[in-house]
């Protein structure tokens, strides 16, 4: 049974990939926050924010690189992620016969705290204050559910029974073996929820990090919010903000053609000088040199 509904999701992934681009990289789907990506190469590994998702591999496989931890996946497996998190990435299987395919389905936390609210015993966080990225096996009703979500390729099919078919995917989710892992990104005041509100106030990056506003906003001291939230996502708020801030200046530079001095200061730099060594160690290469090479190439999955 699991080989036939793993042999469906990659035909089904193939199939909406396929009508859309001849191409690897990634691709919408038609539903909001729902992504399918196709590599026929092995990737490089490359530095992307990871919002809240259940990234799901149908065939070949990724690794993705937390602090000192590599989290390796493969087929009907998936990376579930609970707080928006940088991480570094790459596919480590795929050929041009049998390419890397997969889905990312993003939370949506209003809908997924509405079906917590209706369990008749919905899961309580654990003790667990680890990272906030783990992997999950995809079988059975979850697995069925995803593969349904994929299958929906017409607009008015798209409206009428997308939201039910996530409800499923969440229900199962909640109900499953990592439930008291993943409600922990819809239970109101919960362990996870409260450093999720210093995240925000990290997204804002024009501004410094301030630790004493970052702790109040999580509702801890100080100290405790300091080990907290690198036990979560295994860097400090400095280090997280700083790497948010070389992300978003990659993108405007690739997406917006302005200067990386231009760059470094819309993302709350005050030297340009520093703004480029830090890129540099980070990247791999200078600013323009990065852009310049990662505009000859094919966005990869």
């Amino acid at each position: 049974m699991e080989k036939v509904m793993s042999s469906a999701l990659k035909d089904a992934i193939a199939r909406r990939i396929g009508a859309i681009s001849d191409g690897d990289g990634f691709f919408p789907s038609g539903i909001e926050g729902v992504t399918l990506t196709r590599s026929r190469t092995d990737t490089i590994p490359h530095h992307v924010l990871y919002k809240p998702a259940l990234c799901v591999v149908a065939q070949g496989a990724k690794q993705v690189m937390l602090g000192d931890k590599t989290l390796h996946y493969g087929e009907m497996q998936s990376l579930v992620v609970n707080v928006e998190m940088p991480l570094v990435g790459n596919v480590t299987r795929a050929t041009d016969k049998v390419p890397f395919l997969g889905i990312i389905i993003e939370f949506d936390t209003r809908l997924m705290h509405d079906v917590l609210d209706q369990l008749d015993n919905p899961p309580k966080p654990n003790a667990n204050h680890g990272p906030a990225v783990f992997i999950q096996d995809m079988r059975g009703p979850l697995a069925d559910s995803v593969l349904r979500l994929i299958n929906l390729d017409t607009p008015q099919a798209i409206a009428v029974l997308a939201p039910s078919v996530l409800r499923e995917i969440y229900f199962w989710l909640l109900t499953g073996p990592n439930s008291s892992e993943i409600c922990k990104h819809s239970v109101t005041d919960s362990h996870t929820e409260r450093l999720t509100r210093a995240i925000h106030l990290l997204r804002d990056l024009s501004r410094p990090a301030r630790s004493e506003q970052l702790a109040a906003a999580a509702q801890m001291s100080p100290s405790s919010f300091h080990q907290h939230f690198k036990a979560l996502t295994s860097m400090t708020p400095l280090q997280y903000q700083k790497q948010l801030r070389l992300l978003e200046a990659r993108r405007l530079m690739l997406t917006s053609a302005i200067t990386a001095t231009t760059a470094a200061y819309q993302v709350g730099y005050e030297s340009a000088s520093q703004f480029s060594r830090e890129y540099a160690r980070m990247f791999g290469a200078p600013p323009r040199r990065d852009v310049k090479e990662l505009r000859g190439l094919p966005l990869s999955a």
